[in-house]
This record gives C-alpha cells, structure tokens and sequence, in this order.
C-alpha cells in the first residue's frame, strides 16, 4: 500500500497505519513500543523518564524500573505505584487541577499524597505533587486568578509534614493564613481572587476587606 501526498495530516496517518500493518501491531501495542523505546532512550543518556500514570496502568511489569509514574487520572493510583516500587508524583486532577475552576480551596488543601500508604519506605517513593494549570479554561487576562491563591493551598499541604497539617475546622486554622496571604499577593501586583470564591477568579463581592471577601 502507498500513501500519496494529498494532505500531509492524512499523509502521515496513512503512513502510521502502514508501519503497524507492517509490523502486525495493534496501537495498543505500538503505544508500548513507542513509551519502551522512548524510555530506552532516555536511560541511555543518564535521563530519568517520567510517564503520564496511563503506562502504567497498561504495561507498568515492562517499564524501566527507574520510571517515575505521574499520576494525574484519579485518586488510588500512587499506593498501587509504590507497591511495585516505581515512584510516584500526585496530580490528581479531581483536586488539584487549577482550570477546573469548581474546585475549591478546601479540596485543594485536603488532598493528601500519602493516602492509603502506610510503610514508611512506600512513602519515600512519593516525590512530592504539583498542582497543574492547563490553557483551555485561561488566557493572559485570568491565569493569576486561576492559579492564586488555591496554589497556596496545595503548596501548605505539600510542604507540611503530615503529622503538623492543619485538621479540624479549617475556616478556622486555615482559612485566615490564605486570606492574608491572597492580600499579600494583591499588594505585590499579583491578581490572586478571593479565596472563598464558588468559582475560581470571580469577582469580590461588595465593598468590603480584601481580608474577608
């Protein structure tokens, strides 16, 4: 079979279709060739890969033991990862995903990486979490309001032993450190929205102190 140039984007998905029929491979099994040659690559020049949680969930016995799983889908992921000794980076997007602008600053502060694991050396294989912000839902006019001041939230959480987090009330021992913080944002020019907002970026309500918008 030939693939004649008619339109390039249909050029190459004819050619792709080639190249498997070739090679008697379903895409499932081309999309584990693709990541496993991909991976060889790296460790040949001293890189440690870093896969999006789906190669693991699909092939992770035939991953490079060094991978570094990040798992961004849902929640239950890390423990499983770590159980099999790869690491682990928590992004959960159910909570801690900034372009879902539903989310609020609660569950961005709640999420705890090291949920349902218990031993200590599982524990270790959690690098840590990152809190993403994705460009459909933003544009130069609102990123600063998406991002603040929920990624303060996350960023607490992270940078707090698990055993000094805040618990109990949080309107109470949380809430005010974000307040003042989103007030020191604003004095510096950055345009974090107020905390308590329904959805990320609204506007405040009212006259009232930036303290308690």
């Amino acid at each position: 079979m030939a693939c004649e140039v008619v339109d390039n984007s249909l050029y190459f998905i004819c050619e792709a279709y080639v190249w498997l029929q070739e090679r008697n491979m379903t895409n499932k099994e081309a999309y584990q060739y693709f990541v496993l040659r991909a991976q060889k690559i790296a460790a040949d020049l001293g890189w440690i890969p870093v896969n999006w949680e789906e190669t693991f969930n699909t092939f992770n016995k035939s991953l490079n033991p060094q991978t570094v799983v990040h798992n961004w889908w849902g929640p239950g992921v890390c423990p499983e990862v770590v159980e099999k000794g790869f690491r682990c980076i928590v992004s959960n997007q159910g909570v801690w995903y900034l372009d879902h602008l539903d989310i609020p600053w609660e569950d961005f502060y709640t999420n705890e990486p090291l949920e349902g694991i218990n031993n200590t050396a599982q524990q270790n294989l959690v690098l840590g979490g990152e809190v993403c912000m994705w460009g459909e839902m933003a544009d130069t006019s609102v990123v600063q309001q998406t991002i603040w001041p929920r990624a303060a939230a996350a960023a607490e959480r992270l940078w707090s032993p698990l055993e000094s987090t805040s618990t109990g009330n949080l309107n109470t021992t949380v809430l005010p450190r974000l307040h003042y913080f989103r007030c020191l944002l604003n004095r510096r020019g950055i345009a974090a929205a107020p905390v308590t907002n329904k959805y990320a970026r609204s506007p405040p309500y009212g006259p009232d102190s930036c303290y308690v918008q």
